[in-house]
């Protein structure tokens, strides 16, 4: 997309900047300003789209949708505040910024958080209640036992959900109107609404109609505690402690082989035995069979490469599943499957018509039902007994699979799940979604080998259903045969202009409700979607995608593809790479140009903030504390895909810097506008034209002005809005602290010590030159603090609208402005001005105190850039007498160059200072003290 796009509202015509001045307050400070201009905004709607058609003129965000089952932490901001740094700054040049909010507002976290908040559990097998009252309202975060839950129906327990969510997201809603994100929040979803709803089935409907869905009964992931399937791109490795056991299986002749287990419970489940082929200890054992200890079943000995001959005693059971690798066995090599562990967690009930033995089918019989924990227990004394137990157990910690999400390690249980093509079992698609990582422009560039990693590193495809309650449903039903029997092999489908629906409501077309659940009927497919398969398709949401009315057909075509995604990058694997591979299959196409990837938030001891380690803090307090704009400072000084510790310091910095654009942007604009009280009560024209701005040191600052506003420029067009931030708040303390400070009392018109008042084209430049600047820096600091830039910008336009709707400055004017002075003048004199107070200082007496007489020397490069700024100079550093200034030959200057580092190493820019040095000085008396009130 160009940069230079239809611009909705130029601020000015040419490059003079008519200024319409409002009266000024008589005390500034930031306190207030988010409700003030927060009311503005929502009543002008300055952050709503405009409906643009032109796509070149339309740049369209795929803002993050927040899971709404709990509450915010400060990462949160932190993310979110980088992207609107981004929106602000595109709306500022010219582009119209689609930028909606969405919330995520289905899924295990909202089960999990309703149960809990309301007391309640689903029992599918309840009717409909529509009186029911839940137990519970809230219970500040307390756990309720499942034995103490409520039962409910799914539909009632579906209804408590999206009373809850709606609750949340008010509150979610007015954080992020505090923190000032300028979203248009008349384009807002949530996952569960009809709207994405719609899009999620339909789309699920032409992958299942391209081949692309697919169902089949397979070994999968299960959580136990949570009672569903879990996709790969939701594992969580953590260390678990446990044991290894050292077993005997045995030949005919009861000759033992060793094997080490961490998890015998699973000897009844046990296919065969596998080392690597190229094991010198095994190879004789290929293709001979063992009897499995205490079971008595007949298992053959195997090779497979995947084996890993330096672990444990080099050969491993493979039981149908103890994990992953357990899977790739059982399908290479065509086992049988054995399965024995339900979903629930517990050995099944039924004894295996494999295991044919009394003695072992006795011992079964024991463990039938129980925990794995509790059957291993009975396995392991049943192990030492039969003598196959070789030593105790020794203690080992292993890496092992958990739901994200959940507590206990994960099961692998045959089940019928549906699953979506992502390349994981498919090489030609793989290829394709590498490629679509190679065209997408990541930020920072290094995260694309993230997604490249996982990518190539899939072993399945998509696993997309889900076994729970509050979700967007599969729109299928099966016809059931006479015996009651369902055909999963052909499901029944709506057509799309009947979505969206739910089956286990609605009825299938050429069915009667009471043909449901009966034998020559049809049966719903009860399962959801994963939440990710909803989120996947955010791009597709908001920009209503294969929406029939012209008004959305409109809508799709300005806006998709979409330009950003802002993420964490923690989820590249999930969310980033799930809705690449959406879009690749249904538009053809990436579904945004740009991806923005945020780091983590640490704690103070650099470890990172989680709500399990309890060092969350609370956005509101942050906000509460310093205000939004300081919160926004620090978030926008971390760059992307880095991570950045919480420091209120840097908050404190960044309210400092907003009032100080309060307090500098008031201190110009009442330069001769003051009564004899300094009140400023009547509203005032100005006109900036560049070509007033005359006096070297002006020009000095519109050149440096220029230079900041092309690096920024080239900064936030780059996605590297720390690096703009860097560039703009450098030079806006050089203004305050230098630059100001050297030209008010020309500005103000004030006579010199001999009694030469400034001519009236010097007092001119100077006020130009700050207005310029001033007006500049409202622009430049608006997406960073958008309400004190508001407030200020407030000032010098009234009635012009929005600082966050002017144009983005340019660097044109300023360089006009500056006719070629170099911007090393100002830096010269903010120098030499320096070493005029550091006589001061060192004397320990006002800065108002006269200076009779000094020489200052300088290097050679710096005499000119210093004559020619001598008159502001001296006014500013109240040299009243004989002022002189000689060039220090370079040898000199790099010799006092290298003592002064040598003297002090630590101290940053000594050798610098060196280059404007005091000669000599004498000072006058101070001025008396005035006496205290």
């Amino acid at each position: 997309m160009s940069c230079n796009a239809h611009k909705l509202r130029p601020m000015t015509e040419g490059t003079t900047i008519n200024a319409h001045l409002t009266p000024l307050p008589d005390k500034v400070g930031v306190d207030g300003l988010e409700d003030k201009w927060r009311a503005v905004w929502d009543e002008d709607g300055t952050y709503q789209f405009r409906n643009t058609r032109d796509r070149k003129a339309v740049y369209s965000i795929d803002t993050p949708p927040p899971t709404v089952s709990g509450s915010l932490h400060v990462g949160h901001v932190f993310s979110y505040t980088h992207t609107d740094v981004i929106a602000r700054f595109k709306r500022m040049q010219g582009y119209d910024v689609f930028y909606p909010m969405g919330w995520d507002d289905n899924g295990l976290p909202t089960e999990r958080r309703v149960q809990n908040y309301y007391g309640v559990r689903v029992d599918t097998s309840m009717p409909y209640d529509p009186d029911f009252e839940p137990p519970f309202e809230g219970t500040d975060g307390k756990k309720i036992d499942a034995k103490d839950q409520v039962p409910v129906s799914r539909q009632n327990f579906i209804e408590l959900c999206e009373k809850l969510t709606a609750q949340d997201e008010k509150l979610f809603e007015a954080l992020w109107r505090r923190l000032g994100l300028s979203v248009d929040w008349s384009q807002t979803y949530h996952t569960i609404g009809e709207h994405p709803r719609r899009v999620a089935q339909k789309a699920f409907l032409r992958n299942l109609a391209r081949g692309e869905a697919y169902q089949q009964d397979a070994p999968g992931l299960w959580d136990v505690t949570f009672q569903t399937a879990v996709a790969q791109a939701e594992l969580e490795s953590r260390e678990y402690p446990g044991f290894y056991h050292k077993v005997a299986f045995r030949f005919e002749d009861g000759t033992p082989i060793y094997i080490e287990t961490t998890r015998p419970e699973l000897l009844a489940a046990c296919t065969s035995l596998i080392a690597h082929p190229d094991d010198e200890r095994y190879k004789p054992y290929f293709g001979q069979e063992v009897y499995s200890p205490l079971f008595r079943v007949k298992v053959p000995i195997l090779a497979h490469p995947a084996a890993e001959m330096d672990k444990g005693a080099g050969i491993a059971m493979c039981c149908t599943f103890g994990d992953v690798t357990d899977v790739q066995w059982w399908r290479e090599l065509k086992l049988p499957t054995r399965s024995i562990i339900q979903r629930n967690g517990r050995i099944v009930m039924d004894i295996p018509e494999w295991i044919e033995s009394e003695a072992g089918r006795a011992v079964f019989a024991e463990t039938a039902g129980k925990t794995t924990f509790s059957a291993r227990k009975i396995i392991v004394d049943k192990l030492r007994e039969s003598g196959d137990l070789d030593g105790e157990p020794t203690p080992t910690k292993r890496m092992t699979n958990f739901y994200e999400k959940g507590d206990k390690p994960l099961e692998i249980v045959t089940s019928r799940q549906w699953y979506l093509k992502n390349g994981g079992t498919d090489k030609t698609l793989n290829a394709e979604l590498i490629a679509r990582g190679k065209e997408l422009e990541f930020h920072p560039d290094f995260m694309r080998v993230r997604y490249e990693n996982w990518v190539n590193g899939l072993n399945g495809d998509w696993l997309i259903s889900r076994q729970r309650f509050f979700g967007v449903p599969f729109p299928l039903w099966y016809p059931l045969d006479e015996a009651g029997e369902p055909d999963y092999a052909n499901p029944i489908v709506p057509s799309e202009d009947l979505l969206p629906i739910d089956p286990t409501i609605d009825v299938p077309a050429g069915y009667t409700a009471e043909q449901r659940d009966v034998p020559g009927g049809f049966t719903a497919e009860n399962d959801i979607m994963d939440t990710w398969a909803t989120s996947s398709l955010t791009p597709q949401i908001v920009t209503h995608w294969a929406e029939p009315d012209e008004e959305s057909q409109a809508l799709f075509n300005a806006t998709f593809p979409m330009d950003l995604r802002p993420q964490g990058q923690d989820i590249i694997r999930t969310w980033l790479f799930s809705t690449v591979d959406r879009a690749h299959l249904e538009n053809g196409c990436l579904p945004w140009a740009h991806a923005a990837l945020s780091g983590w938030i640490l704690d103070p001891d650099h470890k990172k903030m989680s709500k399990s380690k309890g060092n969350v803090v609370v956005p509101n307090e942050p906000i509460e504390k310093f205000g939004a704009d300081a919160v926004r400072y620090w978030s926008a000084n971390a760059r992307l895909g880095l991570d950045a510790t919480y420091d209120e310091g840097q908050m404190k910095i960044g309210r400092r810097l907003a009032i100080k654009l309060l307090n500098a942007t008031k201190f110009a604009l009442a330069i001769g506008r003051e009564d004899e009280n300094h009140h400023v009560g009547e509203s005032a024209v100005a006109s900036w034209n560049p070509a007033d701005v005359t006096e070297p040191l002006d020009r000095a600052a519109m050149a440096k002005l220029a230079l900041v506003v092309t690096q920024a420029t080239e900064a936030l067009n780059a996605y590297e809005h720390s690096k703009a931030l860097e560039v703009i708040e450098s030079f806006f303390w050089q203004f305050c602290d230098d630059y100001i400070e050297l030209v008010k009392n020309r500005a103000y018109g004030t006579a010199d010590e001999q009694g030469k008042a400034p001519s009236e084209a010097a007092v001119k430049s100077a006020r130009t030159a700050l207005g310029l600047g001033l007006d500049a820096f409202a622009r430049l600091l608006a997406p960073y603090l958008p309400y004190a830039s508001e407030e200020v910008w407030s000032w010098m336009h009234e009635g012009e609208g929005s600082v966050h709707r002017a144009a983005w400055p340019t660097a044109e004017p300023y360089a006009q402005a500056a006719t070629g002075v170099s911007p090393e003048v100002l830096a010269w004199a903010g120098k030499a001005v320096e070493q005029l107070r550091k006589i001061k200082s060192e004397a320990k007496v006002s800065m108002k105190t006269p200076i009779l007489s000094v020489a200052l020397s300088a290097a050679r490069e710096g005499v000119d850039a210093i004559k020619a700024s001598m008159g502001d100079i001296a006014q500013a550093g109240r040299v009243v007498g004989r002022f002189d200034l000689v060039e220090k030959h370079a040898e000199e200057a790099a010799a006092a160059d290298s003592a002064a580092v040598a003297a002090d190493a630590d101290a940053a820019g000594s050798a610098a200072e060196t280059l404007v040095a005091i000669e000599s000085s004498e000072l006058g008396e101070p001025p008396a003290k005035k006496p205290k009130a």
